[in-house]
């Protein structure tokens, strides 16, 4: 039992760094513990303390028990209506959907839907982070630090996410859009 649980862990926490996008060192980093742990863990030759175990655990923003448990299958579809939706906007008119079922460091993407004539202020980022955003369908009207941006169906703006920044749909039908914040490392 004790070897099948060491190979679970090997395997998902090489698992779950990869699918953070994450390198062993980088890992290592953030859960601070030595990169040889990481490495020992990953090939099954390691028996960590439960120290490590919660370092672990913590950095890669898991459970104990999604460590240690048999491997899942890796494909997965999330139904309509599992991932987060938020009203936001001076009306409520402003739909924000959330399309990263697990958190990736330093990565946010949602999918925006402004009703004609709402506005939503945008929130700044922490310093060095960058925003992307798509216009699906429909017009928008980007302000970023006092500058407007004109967006029209398949038009991409790229725009420092740490300034103030606001949407507004002037149009007279829907906007849709997608948007991905690409945030600076902490401390750095």
């Amino acid at each position: 039992m004790l070897e099948a649980t060491t190979a679970h862990l090997g395997s998902n926490v090489k698992a779950i760094r990869e699918q953070r996008g994450l390198t062993q060192g980088q890992l290592s980093k953030l859960c601070g513990v030595p990169r040889s742990t990481v490495a020992n863990l990953e090939t099954g030759g390691s028996n960590p303390t439960l120290g490590v175990l919660l370092a672990l655990a913590s950095g890669l923003q898991t459970s104990l028990e999604e460590l240690i448990s048999a491997p899942r299958g890796t494909a997965r579809v999330f139904r309509s209506g599992s991932l987060p939706v938020l009203k936001r906007g001076r009306s409520g008119g402003a739909t924000v959907h959330k399309l990263l079922p697990h958190p990736i460091p330093g990565m946010v993407i949602d999918r925006l839907v402004l009703e004609a004539g709402e506005h939503l202020r945008g929130t700044p980022h922490r310093p060095g982070t960058h925003e992307y955003l798509y216009c699906e369908a429909g017009t928008l009207a980007l302000w970023v630090s006092g500058e407007q941006l004109d967006l029209c169906t398949g038009d991409v703006a790229s725009f420092p996410g740490d300034q103030r920044h606001a949407y507004e749909n002037r149009g007279k039908r829907p906007f849709v859009g997608f948007s991905v914040v690409t945030l600076a490392p902490v401390g750095d």
